[in-house]
């Protein structure tokens, strides 16, 4: 019986010491798993780098690159075709208005029209026999002649005088051609292209085998194409004085207006195309230069600068994360100024007490959880 009993004791102790080893097994996988969760939500809270923006200049004026143009510009081409005989404007020349530029031999033009000039006096000729017809016969008696003779001298009269003013109209026309043999200058302006010499063949026309003869461009006075920002758009009214300025005349400042601007904002690029019209009697200003265009702003403004890592773009537009309450990230719609290359500035969306994340994760969402890690010497 005593046996029995120790045998009795020494089971129940190995059962709760294996009960002991289970339960305390489970616990140590209970804490592990808990620890491994701990870790792994903390390092899913991703770790940023921020910094307070920088304040750019007060702006009381915007400097924007212009493209000059002359005020008008064509191309000349030839209205009857040949061979140039002789040209006498080249490039770099200026010209006035009805000048002439060159002359086209058109010798089968001028026999066309000697054709149509012996066809018109055929036919003039046949219309008076059959008005001196038809008046005889109309000054007859009624029961000398047929009615139908009458009809007949008085209709063959009516198809005489359309033939002769056709014939006339087509003399007319070939008249035009055979003085389109001389290319005479459309306005004043300056002669930029001559793309032809003697001897050449001719194709009337502007397409097709045709070809351009002269260029001339009206330089008397320019326009100026500038691209303004949609945050600075109001600046860009007609009326509001332009001051331009060209690299190869450091210090020279040339004063001109914006005329007008296109009233719509490309969606592309956000900006507004604006037109700066110049006076340039003096010359001085060629057409196809660049020109920095300096316009003044309606009010100063303020702005920032940001690294452009910064820059978040998506489909909701231009944004930057800022963070908020410490450790929560926010999106914030922003408006671009100018771009410095490694830094752009910002005209509103953000301020200088904001912290501007740098190295913004593809994955952040306004309201996430961030781990801000400052940046030395900017936060």
């Amino acid at each position: 019986m005593l046996r029995t009993l120790k045998v009795l004791l020494i089971v129940v102790l190995v059962v709760l010491i294996a009960g002991f080893v289970v339960v305390r097994g489970i616990h140590s996988r209970i804490d592990a798993a808990a620890v491994i969760k701990e870790r792994t939500l903390d390092q899913s809270v991703p770790s940023v780098a921020v910094i307070h923006p920088k304040r750019g200049e007060l702006k009381e004026e915007i400097a924007l690159p212009g493209n000059i143009q002359a005020f008008v510009d064509a191309p000349v081409y030839a209205r009857t075709s040949g061979y140039l005989k002789k040209w006498y404007s080249d490039i770099g020349t200026r010209v006035k208005t009805g000048d002439l530029l060159a002359e086209i031999d058109s010798p089968e033009v001028d026999q066309q029209l000697d054709q149509a000039k012996a066809q018109l006096a055929t036919a003039q000729a046949n219309l008076r026999l059959a008005k001196i017809t038809m008046d005889r016969d109309l000054g007859i008696l009624k029961d000398a002649i047929p009615r139908q003779d009458v009809d007949n001298a008085v209709g063959t009269y009516e198809a005489d005088k359309a033939t002769v003013d056709s014939m006339a109209a087509n003399m007319k026309h070939l008249e035009q051609l055979v003085a389109f043999e001389k290319v005479f200058a459309p306005f004043d302006g300056l002669i930029t292209a001559r793309n032809t010499d003697v001897g050449q063949l001719i194709n009337s026309g502007n397409g097709g085998l045709a070809q351009e003869l002269f260029r001339i461009s009206s330089t008397t006075k320019l326009r100026i194409f500038i691209n303004v920002p949609q945050v600075y758009s109001e600046a860009a009214v007609a009326g509001v004085n332009a001051d331009l300025t060209l690299t190869e005349r450091p210090g020279r400042h040339y004063t001109g207006k914006v005329a007008r601007n296109t009233g719509s904002i490309d969606p592309t690029t956000r900006t507004l195309l604006t037109e700066v019209d110049i006076d340039n009697t003096s010359g001085q200003l060629m057409p196809g230069s660049y020109a920095e265009v300096h316009l003044k702003l309606p009010t100063a403004t303020a702005t920032m600068v940001v690294p452009v890592t910064a820059l978040i773009f998506r489909a909701e537009g231009l944004q930057v994360a800022v963070v908020r309450d410490g450790n929560r990230a926010e999106l914030v719609h922003v408006t671009q100024g100018r771009d410095f290359g490694t830094e752009v500035e910002i005209t509103s969306g953000i301020t200088a007490q904001d912290f501007v994340i740098i190295n913004t994760p593809d994955s952040l969402t306004s309201g996430a959880p961030v781990r801000v890690e400052p940046v030395n010497g900017r936060s």
